[in-house]
């Protein structure tokens, strides 16, 4: 008989998973459960071994953040709620930072291919949005608009939760996203007003402490 799956065991291990992987310690089933207080066996309980579990986490770092973009409300002003879904992705990055370093990790299948990509759609509809209502140029391409406002916020945060700059060089995301909204077409004047709204950096306490 199978033995019951808990979901707080489920998380529990993943997250450990993560933690361990960012700290460049060696995962093995009984370093991954060591102080749990969970046997080896969760893991095939709740993953059928660790490639399983592999998948499981890249695919959290994916659900956590569709999560944290689906909580951006939606206004009447698509460049302000871009930026805002922007910004969401810095927050959720240094918020849960363990699971962003597996996320795009291409060496790891995703349980949920689909649902992983989903998360894009918050950005491509707000730039859809923002050509409907002439904030951009007819010509530009919803998905086009969505992959350069996330490139710009995660190049920004992955330089600051893995790489060699301070959290201050988030400052510079109003700047680069107001400067895509114009080259877009947006007026320069709206655009920064729009970006200035819907701009948030995480606050201090919200920042995980970078590996040493």
């Amino acid at each position: 008989m199978a033995r019951p799956k808990d979901p707080a065991v489920r998380t529990q291990l993943i997250e450990r998973a993560a933690v361990m992987l960012r700290a460049r310690e060696p995962i093995t089933l009984r370093s991954l459960v060591a102080g749990t207080g969970v046997s080896t066996m969760a893991v095939y309980t709740h993953f059928h071994g660790m490639d399983g579990l592999w998948q499981a986490v890249r695919q959290e770092g994916f659900t956590r953040l569709g999560a944290r973009l689906a909580s951006v409300a939606t206004s009447d002003d698509p460049v302000r709620d871009l930026t805002a879904l922007a910004a969401a992705y810095l927050d959720n990055a240094l918020t849960h930072p363990d699971l962003y370093r597996v996320m795009f990790d291409a060496s790891v299948d995703l349980e949920d291919l689909p649902a992983a990509d989903a998360t894009l759609e918050h950005l491509v509809q707000a730039a859809g949005r923002g050509r409907d209502a002439g904030r951009v140029r007819a010509d530009v391409v919803p998905l086009d608009l969505a992959i350069q406002s996330w490139a710009i916020g995660h190049g920004l945060v992955s330089l600051v939760a893995t790489g060699p700059l301070p959290r201050e060089a988030l400052d510079h995301g109003p700047l680069l996203l107001s400067a895509l909204f114009t080259a877009c077409g947006d007026d320069p004047e709206r655009a920064r007003a729009s970006v200035e709204q819907g701009w948030h950096r995480p606050a201090p306490d919200d920042e995980v402490p970078r590996p040493g």
